[in-house]
């Protein structure tokens, strides 16, 4: 058992060491577009945040990937494109127009009208049995008459 886990610790120790020496040493321009096109990409995770953002390990294992791509030489439109086919347009932190995402850019834009139109109508409602109905005191006046006729009518003429 201890020839087996000596290996494992070994290698694991190294995986380790080589990770923290490649970020201990950065290069400033790989860096920089690293920087820019994180910010462009949502951590599938947390969801409401970009790669740069989080630290989640899905983002920095994507920050890994975008890192090594750019290192071999990947346009940042190349580096995008492989992330939403892999990923789908969701993994861009503004994904394009079409209409798989029109519900995304419109449908804010609906709520609100709706909300809006559906107030106003209710508003409109609210307002018109308002000034249909009878105030209370013309209703009481009219009341107060019918008493008032009905007891004439009761009374013997002279």
């Amino acid at each position: 058992m201890r020839r087996l886990l000596a290996p494992i610790l070994l290698a694991a120790s190294l995986a380790a060491w080589g990770q923290s020496a490649e970020i201990a040493n950065p290069d400033p321009k790989v860096e920089a577009r690293l920087k820019s096109i994180a910010h462009e990409l949502r951590c599938l995770v947390c969801q409401n945040q970009t790669i740069a953002d989080s630290d989640a390990p899905l983002a920095v294992d994507l920050r890994q990937q975008v890192r090594g791509m750019i290192r071999e030489g990947k346009s940042d439109e190349e580096i995008r494109g492989y992330m939403t086919d892999r990923y789908g347009d969701f993994v861009l932190y503004k994904p394009p127009f079409n209409a798989v995402t029109a519900v995304l850019w419109v449908g804010p834009a609906l709520l609100i009208v709706g909300g809006f139109s559906a107030l106003f109508v209710m508003l409109r409602r609210r307002r018109q049995a308002a000034e249909g109905a009878p105030s209370p005191d013309a209703a009481r006046r009219r009341e107060i008459e019918a008493l008032l006729a009905s007891d004439e009518d009761a009374k013997p003429k002279a």
